[in-house]
């Protein structure tokens, strides 16, 4: 099955400064305005190789700072082939969290081969971005996000036996999350690891972009190395794991009539009115808890409406072709049954964001309707962990923006560097 294997990572040194001044997130949240504070606190911040910034020369540029840096070893490759283990503590609800898992490399195969499964749809800009980014630097700078079964826990218990003592890397996040590292570079350990998942699938929870624009580069690259994709493995039984919901947003439509969606809506749901922010997410999370199928439409200013779904078998209806798993989705709920048949809002419109938006924070979903003007917003309860597999394993995706894992990776700590 999975095929992965150690690799001797690319590292800032100890010349290039302070650590916490060299990483950042994921290139896709950064604003400029960020991008230009991180470069502002130390000017070897991964950001400009990242998310490098002028025109269309912007990728040779970061080509040659790279090369620029390897010669003056403010990164340099490790000696060794090493996995790193990477733990994240952090909160979220409320609750303190742990979450550990390992970066290596993996093969990189076609998703029909049923060995590395995708759970969303994609974008087809984003990959060119990455596919030009990596042309000019041979890098993966940020590991893509992975899940996989471990149900004895073996694997975790060897790379948390790896990781008792001091980290060799430790940041701390501007959203107070902690992400610690640390290099493993002995052969038993590497040799027991990478056996143990030659019967395991993995389960892509963050990076589809990433992955395919890998795969492209592979067909026109053709080498060994570059064959290989670094990524994060985290046990799907993970307590630590954290999925937010993405809400939407839907704007600029002709005609919109709140009342006339809600009657609308009716045959297919059970509709009651939850007053206020408070209640109506007090409402949701019952529901996600009962294992129900809702959401929440909100009109503006304070008018909430939690939608139960009471017609189990309309989606199926629609969608006579897809899994039960897929059609049982919140998000496959809304989506079908109406954004698209009730507010006309098709597949081509939600993929260019022309009545459609995506946001993971509540508050800015409902002031786009109080103070932007937008029609209505949907508040989504997360999808669960078990869902994605389910979705994957029946070899579907997801909806664009159906899941946000939570916290992101770190970009910075180690990276993978293609030997030729």
């Amino acid at each position: 099955m999975a095929e992965i294997k150690a690799f001797k990572g690319m590292r800032y040194t100890p010349a290039a400064g302070d650590l916490n001044e060299l990483v950042c997130p994921p290139y896709d949240i950064i604003s400029d305005s960020q991008r230009e504070k991180y470069i502002e606190e130390n000017p070897c911040n991964i950001i400009r190789l990242e998310l490098p910034k002028g025109g269309d020369e912007r990728y040779k540029e970061a080509g040659k700072t790279l090369k620029d840096w390897l010669d003056k070893e403010i990164l340099s490759c490790d000696g060794e082939d090493s996995i790193y283990v990477y733990e994240m503590l952090f909160s979220a609800n409320g609750i303190r969290n742990r979450l550990k898992g390992f970066v290596t490399l993996v093969k990189l195969v076609e998703f029909s081969e049923g060995i590395v499964l995708p759970h969303e749809e994609t974008l087809s800009k984003a990959k060119e971005d990455r596919f030009n980014l990596m042309s000019e630097t041979f890098c993966n700078f940020s590991q893509i996000y992975s899940l996989y079964m471990d149900g004895d826990g073996s694997v975790y218990g060897m790379i948390d036996g790896c990781s008792k003592g001091a980290p060799d890397m430790e940041v701390t996040d501007p959203d107070g999350t902690v992400h610690r590292m640390w290099r493993v570079s002995d052969s038993g350990v590497i040799k027991s690891v990478t056996e143990a998942f030659r019967d395991k699938k993995l389960y892509i929870a963050d990076g589809h972009h990433r992955y395919e624009t890998a795969l492209n580069f592979h067909k026109k690259q053709g080498t060994e190395s570059s064959g290989y994709i670094a990524m994060m493995l985290v046990n799907m039984e993970n307590k630590g794991l954290v999925v937010f919901p993405t809400h939407r947003i839907v704007k600029n439509l002709e005609n919109f009539n709140a009342e006339k969606v809600i009657e609308d809506c009716k045959p297919y749901f059970t509709i009651a009115e939850a007053p206020g922010e408070e209640r109506m997410q007090a409402a949701l999370n019952q529901l996600y808890d009962e294992g129900k199928k809702a959401f929440a439409m909100y009109t503006g200013y304070g008018k909430c409406y939690v939608m139960t779904l009471k017609d189990e078998g309309a989606v199926k209806r629609l969608l006579p072709d897809m899994s039960e798993a897929y059609c049982g989705l919140d998000v496959t709920v809304l989506h079908s049954l109406v954004l698209e048949r009730i507010l006309g809002i098709d597949k081509e419109n939600m993929a260019n964001q022309k009545n459609l938006t995506y946001t993971r924070s509540r508050q800015e979903a409902l002031e786009a309707v109080d103070m932007d003007g937008a029609d209505c917003s949907f508040i989504l309860n997360p999808t669960k962990v078990s869902e994605i597999r389910d979705v994957a394993a029946a070899g579907e995706k997801m909806p664009q923006k159906s899941t946000y894992f939570y916290p992101k990776l770190i970009t910075g700590l180690v990276m993978n560097k293609f030997s030729d």
